[in-house]
């Protein structure tokens, strides 16, 4: 129903542990699938998805709890659940088998409204050359700035709901810094 509606590339993820769930999605209108827990327990998903559709169509999304100074670990089912894996290994071995975009949470930033874990995104940044996408944390426009650095992309969207802080405002300190940002077509 949203894709009736809205017109831009939708990534769309949650339950997707089957092959069959991603064609579903996809045959509902997602441009991408984003994998979690079912890449997590099944990483031969990723290898799946990526030669059936593409690799630009496999996003792996990526819940990462901070264990100390320059390591995280994986988190999956709604980052309820924690594993012994190094995120950074754990992106590049889903580099290796397909995976075309990182959706990269830092799950001790998330909701905080206190910025983006840069050191992590740093860590991810430097080690894959696919898309990443980088989330949790947003507070204030100059987040955007400072993750740019990291990233190909910021996720917002507490921040947003409750207008603390506007596309504009955000627009308006990207271009202040030297940032490209699309300009409204208003």
């Amino acid at each position: 129903a949203t894709t009736r509606d809205v017109f831009v590339p939708l990534t769309v993820g949650g339950g997707i542990r089957t092959l069959e769930d991603a064609y579903e999605m996809l045959r509902s209108g997602a441009d991408k699938i984003a994998v979690n827990t079912g890449a997590v327990k099944n990483p031969s998903l990723i290898d799946e998805i990526a030669t059936k559709f593409g690799s630009q169509c496999m996003v792996l999304s990526v819940q990462a709890k901070r264990r100390r100074q320059g390591e995280w670990k994986v988190c999956y089912d709604s980052a309820r659940e924690q594993t012994e894996r190094d995120v950074v290994d754990w992106i590049t071995e889903a580099v290796d088998r397909g995976a075309g975009e990182i959706l990269l949470t830092s799950i001790d930033q998330d909701g905080t409204a206190k910025g983006f874990d840069l050191d992590l995104a740093r860590s991810v940044f430097e080690t894959v050359d696919v898309p990443v996408v980088l989330s949790g944390g947003f507070g204030e426009a100059d987040d955007f700035v400072k993750a740019s650095k990291f990233a190909d992309g910021i996720a917002i969207a507490r921040q947003l709901h409750f207008k603390k802080v506007t596309v504009d405002e955000i627009k308006r300190q990207a271009r202040m810094n030297g940032i490209k940002v699309r300009l409204d077509e208003s």
